[in-house]
């Protein structure tokens, strides 16, 4: 990730505890982040916190220069974002009517660097006309907005107000800084495992965690891509900016993939789908005592659609220009699977990985993977994180996306 410059903003609402959390989330993505408070944000935390997590002074004082310069002019040019949150009601109005009488209110207004806000406060005060209609004036000027999310609030009501999660903020900030390289662009990823019921309690499934598809999917979601992630089992949260629908079996996704295909440019199955389900699944519990004392079970399994294979197909049949990704997940004979795959399949890309190594494949934070073309080209990448890996292979889709415009 390149680290950006985000300064954030911090005003007087008890949500400000949440700000060193928020902060450790953006340095530890790699950014330079430096803070201004507003005066009552101080009462609910310590500027000297977050002077220790951003290593940079905070400044809370309008005319209190730090650096020997007009210190929200300085802070203003020297920001790529200015994200501020928590954002409060009493901060909306002030933005939407210019008044700037302290040092937040001045370096958002001075500011040339896009503005993010995360709004939280009272669900009563959220709802009301004025609010909202403050909050729609900072928007005609181009202000991005995360969250409120509904729950319980501090204040003891429940509703809209609450101040969305930090590593969620950060993600947003991630995408006001990212180019919006894939806007206008509908993405279809699949992640995660199948599972293939065999009665009401255990079923044929494997070990995909669904890092590596959900990875793809946030990525695209940061290029501005709208993205709908089919997903398999899965404890993973969903990525910010990402539309998610939930399925178990094969059978599912396939229905899933299918009926949302017209719609989309693009599609990328990184799921792991059974090839196989039983064929008969009990509605009840099999149970040991209902079985031959020296017996054990028999299952039928019958083939899963193709999905990847049905896509490619549905494609070249309609006449569609979407660009379609494969993953092969092979634990030997990689290359020469994957090609084979790919010449199967028919789509444009095959992304290979071994999942025999136990520093890439499943269940775990980097990948190392070959991009396999159909006229015969092999990339190999080093060991990466799952998210740049994302990065790689998106650069490549988009590639094929402006060849075909």
């Amino acid at each position: 990730m390149n680290p950006r410059r985000i300064v954030l903003a911090v005003s007087g609402g008890i949500a400000a505890y949440k700000a060193p959390e928020l902060v450790r989330a953006l340095t530890g993505a790699g950014h330079n982040v430096r803070c201004v408070m507003t005066r009552d944000a101080t009462r609910f935390v310590s500027p000297l916190v977050l002077e220790a997590l951003s290593q940079h002074p905070v400044g809370d004082d309008l005319f209190d220069s730090q650096s020997g310069e007009i210190d929200h002019i300085a802070i203003a040019d020297w920001a790529e974002v200015v994200l501020v949150a928590p954002i409060t009601a009493n901060l909306i109005a002030k933005l939407a009517r210019g008044i700037t009488d302290d040092l937040v209110t001045a370096v958002v207004l001075a500011t040339r660097a896009p503005l993010l806000v995360a709004p939280a406060m009272n669900v009563n005060m959220w709802n009301d006309e004025v609010t909202q209609r403050n909050l729609a004036a900072l928007r005609e000027r181009g202000f991005e907005t995360v969250g409120p999310d509904a729950g319980d609030l501090a204040c003891g009501w429940q509703g809209e107000g609450r101040m969305s999660d930090p590593a969620v903020i950060a993600d947003a900030a991630e995408r006001v800084l990212t180019a919006q390289s894939l806007s206008g662009q509908r993405v279809i990823v699949t992640a995660g495992g199948t599972s293939e019921p065999i009665d009401s309690v255990r079923s044929v499934t494997n070990r995909s965690s669904g890092k590596m598809g959900f990875a793809i999917a946030a990525q695209a979601a940061l290029r501005g891509a709208d993205v709908l992630l089919v997903a398999g089992e899965t404890p993973l949260a969903t990525p910010f900016g990402v539309d998610r629908i939930d399925v178990g079996s094969a059978l599912e996704m396939h229905e899933v993939v299918l009926r949302e295909l017209a719609g989309a440019q693009v599609v990328i199955k990184a799921a792991a789908v059974a090839d196989f389900r039983p064929r008969e699944a009990s509605t009840l519990k099999i149970k040991k005592e209902d079985l031959a004392p020296d017996g054990g079970l028999q299952i039928d399994l019958v083939r899963n659609p193709d999905i990847l294979a049905d896509v490619c197909t549905e494609v070249k049949a309609s006449g569609g220009k979407q660009v379609v990704v494969g993953f092969a997940a092979e634990s030997h004979d990689v290359i020469p699977a994957a090609q084979r795959k790919l010449e199967r399949k028919g789509c444009d890309l095959i992304v290979a990985n071994d999942i025999s190594r136990s520093d890439a494949g499943f269940n775990v934070d980097e990948n190392a993977v070959s991009f396999v073309w159909p006229e015969g080209e092999i990339e190999e990448l080093a060991l990466l994180p799952k998210s740049q890996v994302a990065a790689e292979l998106l650069d490549r889709v988009e590639k094929l996306l402006g060849e075909r415009t």
